[in-house]
């Protein structure tokens, strides 16, 4: 197939874009390169056939227009997204701007692409937004979140990235573009900007640098390897029914603090500090993000079901694969910092938001 990802350069988008090429897909990356892009996750098949990168922005509907017509995909995979909440609570604006407004503009520009195609090529085409756990809010200390889970964000990217799904879904009721929602938990795995939990606690251990934890370090997520949503991705791309969601969890629950507990316990193994010290020594309790949700849990039995997909990672073989690339891949790191990121906290609510929404 012919592919459109939208943020290819980014955490999930470059690791998808390496999936689909292996796979023998054709794929068209459009990327803003804001901090968080990293072109160098590519480096590999930037001269691929297979490949074309574009520089542009998706709330751009010229630029979005042009790539489409001249591109003529036969998927789109809406991944371009800012997705960090700390960020978002600092600078709610430009999630606004990204996730709302941009996901509005390339479903308004696929929609119009999706009406020149002959009817044989609109049964094949689909447009796959790819969407988050969080806009179904905290869950208590029993139950998953299902495709029919009500929805109740409760930070503004999680609302941001809401409105973008009830968009989407819009567009397939209304003007029958042929969506597909999938709302995922928490990915980890490499090539994940060090701002995230997993990539910066490994970056600050091995510098030394205290390891922060939110509150209690007892919010607990589900963890889903990156690699495994990816196949779940590429599943939904080729079998997925168009107006269905598709929720993928990697049934792997885990407290934060029992995430820093294995990575540090993984380091002593790998790259032992001195002896009587550990990588635990570094952990320091800190200011909890304001409105941390408590617990998210997905149960991904309709994509198990219906698309034949499961994870092949377990946590505990995901997070050392993961330990072991960032400990063997630091000139990725070092490029993906060269944006100016320092590992800085972010998230208390104390930017200027009228000078950066």
């Amino acid at each position: 197939m012919r592919i459109l990802v939208t943020g290819g350069c980014g955490f999930i988008g470059s690791n998808f874009v390496l999936l689909a090429l292996e796979s023998g897909h054709t794929v068209a990356n459009l990327d803003k390169l804001t901090y968080a892009g990293v072109p160098f996750s590519l480096r590999e098949i930037e001269t691929s056939e297979n490949y074309s990168f574009f520089s542009g922005d998706v709330a751009d509907y010229k630029t979005v227009k042009e790539l489409l017509g001249d591109f003529r995909p036969e998927a789109i995979l809406h991944l371009a997204a800012e997705s960090h909440v700390d960020r978002s609570i600092d600078a709610p604006g430009e999630f606004i701007r990204t996730n709302v407004t941009g996901t509005f503009q390339l479903l308004e520009a696929a929609k119009n692409f999706f009406e020149t195609l002959s009817p044989t090529e609109k049964d094949r085409f689909r447009f796959v937004h790819v969407s988050t756990d969080e806009v179904f809010g905290s869950l208590g200390s029993k139950g998953q979140f299902t495709e029919n889970t009500a929805y109740s964000p409760r930070s503004p990217y999680s609302a941001s990235k809401a409105a973008s799904d009830h968009l989407a879904r819009a567009y397939f009721h209304t003007y029958g573009l042929p969506v597909i929602v999938t709302n995922c938990s928490n990915n980890y795995g490499p090539r994940q900007f060090p701002e995230k939990l997993i990539p910066l606690v490994i970056r600050r251990a091995l510098e030394g640098l205290p390891i922060p934890v939110y509150g209690d370090g007892l919010n607990v997520r589900d963890w889903l390897y990156v690699e495994d949503h990816c196949r779940a991705l590429h599943d939904v791309i080729e079998k997925g029914l168009p107006g269905e969601t598709y929720a993928i969890g990697g049934n792997s629950e885990k407290t934060t603090i029992d995430i820093v507990y294995a990575i540090c316990d993984i380091l002593d193994e790998l790259q032992p500090l001195s002896k009587g010290t550990g990588y635990r020594d570094q952990i320091q309790f800190v200011q909890d993000r304001p409105g941390h949700d408590r617990r998210y849990a997905i149960d991904p039995t309709k994509i198990r079901t219906l698309l034949g997909w499961r994870p092949r990672e377990t946590f505990e073989s995901g997070i050392r694969k993961t330990v072991c690339w960032y400990i063997d891949n630091g000139e990725w790191i070092e490029k993906a910092l060269g944006g100016g990121y320092q590992m800085e906290r972010l998230g208390l609510g104390l930017a200027d938001r009228g000078t950066r929404s």
